[in-house]
Formats: C-alpha cells, sequence, structure tokens
C-alpha cells in the first residue's frame, strides 16, 4: 500500500527534520562539517517515503555498547530511539551484527550473508579498526571494503562507512591515519558518505564534551552512555543530510 502524498511529505519532514535542541546542542555540539554527508543516500529516501525503512548494523564490538550501564545504551540502539522519536509513524526495523575484533573481511561476510537474507535499504557498516589495532594488511582490507560496498550497491541499498574510535593509545602505537585514510578513499570511489568517528571524538574530548579515555574508573560508565548517545544523535544528523542531498538531486523527489 502507499501513502497518500500528504502523509509522504508529513514523514519525510519528521524524518528530515533536526532533532530537539539538547543540553550539548545538536549531536553533542559537533563540528558541523563532521555531520554533512557529502554524499546521497537514494534508497534511503525512497524507503522512508514509503513508510518503511530497514536498516542493517554491523561492525565489531562497539556496535553492541560494551562499557555502557547495558544494551539499550548502545549507540545503535540510541540511533532507533531517536529515528522512532523523529518519525514515530515510519515502520523501522533495525538489525545489529557484531561481535569483538572482527575484521573487515568477516563483517563484509556478515552484511553478504545477511543481505542475501533479506533486503535492507541502509547499511551501516563500522569497519577498519581489527586492521588498524592488529596491524593487518591495508590493502586487504580496501579490498574488502570494495567487494563489500559493491555488494551492498548490487541490493539496492545505500551504505556508510564509520571509522575508528578514537583513542590516543592507538594513535601512539599503530598507524591509525594510514587505515582511516584509505577508508575515506574507498568511500569516496563508491559515492558513499563516512561517519568521521575518530574526528567526532577528538572534537568532544578536545571540547570537554566527553573523553571516555581520561573518565576515572567511577566516571567511564556513565562517559560511555553518553558518547554512544552522541555518536547516535551525529549518525541521525548524517544520514539526514544524506536524504535530504538525495530528495534534492533530479529524479530523487
Amino acid at each position: 500500500m502507499t501513502l497518500g502524498a500528504g502523509r509522504v511529505l508529513l514523514l519525510l519532514g519528521l524524518l528530515l527534520a533536526p532533532p530537539a535542541a539538547t543540553a550539548g546542542g545538536m549531536a553533542c555540539d559537533a563540528p558541523p562539517e563532521l555531520l554533512a554527508a557529502n554524499a546521497a543516500l537514494p534508497a534511503t529516501a525512497r524507503a522512508a517515503s514509503t513508510g518503511s525503512l530497514r536498516i542493517l548494523i554491523v561492525g565489531s564490538a562497539s556496535v553492541l555498547g560494551p562499557g555502557t550501564s547495558g544494551p539499550s545504551a548502545a549507540w545503535p540502539v540510541r540511533l532507533e530511539a531517536l529515528i522512532r522519536a523523529r518519525a514515530p509513524h515510519l515502520k523501522l526495523d533495525m538489525v545489529t551484527r557484531g561481535a569483538r575484533g572482527l575484521t573487515t573481511a568477516e563483517t563484509g561476510a556478515i552484511i553478504a550473508a545477511e543481505l542475501a537474507r533479506s533486503p535492507f535499504n541502509l547499511v551501516l557498516w563500522q569497519a577498519g579498526t581489527a586492521e588498524a589495532v592488529r596491524g593487518l594488511d591495508l590493502d586487504e582490507m580496501v579490498e574488502e571494503l570494495h567487494a563489500g560496498l559493491a555488494k551492498v550497491v548490487a541490493a539496492g541499498a545505500d551504505a556508510v562507512l564509520m571509522d575508528h574510535q578514537f583513542s590516543r593509545f592507538i594513535r601512539a602505537n599503530a598507524n591509525v591515519d594510514a587505515y582511516r585514510d584509505a577508508l575515506r578513499l574507498t568511500a569516496a570511489a563508491h559515492g558513499v558518505p563516512v561517519l568521521r568517528r575518530w574526528d567526532l571524538m577528538q572534537a568532544w574530548a578536545e571540547d570537554d564534551i566527553v573523553d571516555v579515555e581520561r573518565a576515572s574508573r567511577q566516571e567511564r560508565v556513565a562517559a560511555t552512555d553518553k558518547l554512544n548517545d552522541c555518536l547516535a544523535q551525529a549518525m541521525q544528523a548524517l544520514i539526514r543530510d544524506g536524504v535530504a542531498e538525495a530528495r534534492g538531486r533530479p529524479g530523487q523527489r
């Protein structure tokens, strides 16, 4: 069943509208340039216009919210809550898959299996952390990203990549910039947005908004909860920007 024109406009308006202001500002006062998609999400826009949206989230342990107060504080769960709050009439289905230490090849295999099982409109793929931390082959990571993104496109879905968590320890002990650069270049080759988690977390830490790495033991759970909420807000903003860009292009209205 298709939605009436008025309801479609209302639904898209709710999805595209900025979230209500919070004490910390939109996306925890993230620099605006870090919330820009710089690419369109046409499949997501089309799905939202019909009133039904399916999102697949795949990554390593961070998608499950380790260190938070509970599963409901993980950023994918917080993202779902934010979308439902903005578009309560949207039929939203979100599937999250992840485990500690998964490589890009392993998460890519999960994406391929899930896409073969059922269709999705949007895939959020957190990738590259295991490779950077363990010093794994950079070219192999890039090949797996290319292959995975090609499968997402072939399935008629959009993709958003998420890069590494900011960590002073990782920065001091791994060549993380090479992996981050490779991920961004691969995304650009496919016209895919990147949620620049490293840059976001670094900005929040430098502005004393949230810094899990330097939080005391007593404050760490609350800080991790806040970080996950901030990441969810940032992802919502990036998706909203990608949908807006898709609607602004000929043939996507």
